[in-house]
This record gives structure tokens, C-alpha cells and sequence, in this order.
């Protein structure tokens, strides 16, 4: 399942039953937002294709987090686009380069097979390659502040606790807010729909996730692009208080 939705001039929302990933294109120039499991690496190339473009035209990926599920893609994705840069927040991109880990264990999971999705969630992803060790080694620090310079005009967002180095994209100049797991919609562990967090054993501190939605409250966005689940049209001021039960 590949679906892909137009959702403001230049910004393409790719969903598929896992996960998800943003492309921003601009002439024919792209920026790609995370890249899914391993075994989504076709799933993001036929998206590029999909948006008519190749993998050579990509300028750079940015990361959300690295986790499995967002970067799994990434290795298979660069050998085709070779002058793709890979960008996320100094601490995430060590985090991509394997530095460290900060991931749900095999050990995490079991102890949540009770919960209800947790099991076919989980044989989802040992289909997905969620078990294969993935490193993005060239991934970058992000440097100054501001809007980047790359399609989309994205302006990153340290948002630590999911991962210590998690980081949003907000879009002002279309309204459009990248959340990644700081802020979802959906997920296969969750009996809801709507904006809401990430179930609590997916986070490296919970506290520290919680804490980190006021950062995104006061943005000017209401088209909300979320790591899992379907987009989200509204105030981020009134998805974030919806996550957080107010």
C-alpha cells in the first residue's frame, strides 16, 4: 500500500500501513522526510516516480528520528542518489550513525504482547526488516537556525524525547507541521484515531516527549504530517491539547 496526497503546493504526504514520509519538491529538485523500513526502500523510490521525479534529483533527507521505521529506507535510497545529504539534529545524527541506540528492544516488545496491537504490529515489522541493523554513516548535524535552504523552506524543530534528538519540520510558508513520532494520528497499537502520542514503550523518555509538545504548540501550522496515521487538518495549538488529554 502506497498512498500519496497533495497537501499544499510542493508537499507530498506518503502513507503506507506502517509508516510515513514527506517529499517537498521544488522545480525539480526534492527534499525527502525520513524513509521508512527496510523493506519500504521500492515504496519510496516509486513515491519520487509517483511525484515525477528520480532519486538523482534529491538534494537531501531530513530525519525526524532514527528509528528503524525512518531511516530503514535510506541505505538502498542513497546508493541511487549519491549527492543526497542527510540532515537531522546534532544529537539525532549520531543517533543515525549508531553512536548509540535509543530504540524499543526485542525484550520491550515482548513485555507488550499483551496489548492489543502489539502482536501483528510486531509481526508487521519483522517483515518490514525492522530486525536488520541500520546506520546512515554520512548522516549530518543541522547548523544554524532558521529555514533551510532546500525545497520546502523547512525550519527544524528539536523536539527531545521519543528519541533525545527527535526533530519536527515546520513549513510556514504552506502551514504544514512534520511531526514524526512526537505527534501522531495513528498507530497499530493504539485504539484511536486523532492526534495523540506515541504509545508509551516506543519512547526513550516519556516525560521529556510530553514536555517537548509546548514547543510546538505556538507554531502557525494547521496541516498536520504525521510518522503514523493520517494527515491532520486543524491548529496544532488544539492537536497538541488533544495529545495531552487538556
Amino acid at each position: 500500500m502506497l498512498r500519496i496526497t497533495q497537501v499544499a503546493d510542493g508537499v507530498h504526504f506518503a502513507e503506507t500501513k506502517g509508516v510515513n514520509w514527506t517529499l517537498l519538491t521544488e522545480g525539480d529538485s526534492v527534499t525527502l522526510v525520513d524513509a521508512g523500513y527496510p523493506a519500504d526502500a521500492p515504496l519510496v523510490a516509486a513515491s519520487l516516480d509517483r511525484i515525477g521525479r528520480r532519486p538523482e534529483q534529491l538534494l537531501a533527507v531530513l530525519v525526524t528520528h532514527a528509528h528503524v521505521d525512518h531511516i530503514g529506507g535510506l541505505p538502498a535510497l542513497l546508493a541511487s542518489a549519491p549527492g543526497a545529504r542527510v540532515l537531522t539534529s546534532e544529537r539525532e545524527a549520531r543517533h543515525a550513525r549508531r553512536e548509540f541506540l535509543e530504540q524499543a528492544t526485542p525484550r520491550d516488545v515482548a513485555a507488550n504482547l499483551w496489548r492489543p496491537g502489539v502482536l501483528p504490529w510486531a509481526l508487521h515489522i519483522i517483515r518490514a526488516g525492522a530486525l536488520k541493523k541500520v546506520s546512515v554513516p554520512a548522516a549530518e548535524a543541522i547548523t544554524g537556525t532558521g529555514p533551510l535552504d532546500l525545497p520546502g523552506r523547512p525550519v527544524p524543530v528539536v523536539t527531545p524525547g521519543h528519541t533525545s534528538g527527535h526533530t519536527c519540520y515546520h513549513l510556514p510558508d504552506t502551514g504544514v507541521l512534520i511531526t514524526g513520532d512526537a505527534l501522531v494520528t495513528g498507530h497499530w497499537t493504539s485504539r484511536i484515531d486523532g492526534p495523540q502520542r506515541i504509545t508509551p514503550f516506543f519512547d526513550h523518555d516519556r516525560e521529556a516527549a510530553g514536555t517537548a509538545l509546548g514547543l510546538l504548540r505556538p507554531l502557525p501550522a494547521d496541516i498536520l504530517l504525521p510518522g503514523h496515521g493520517p494527515v491532520h487538518r486543524g491548529p496544532v495549538a488544539e492537536a497538541v491539547d488533544t495529545a495531552l488529554g487538556r
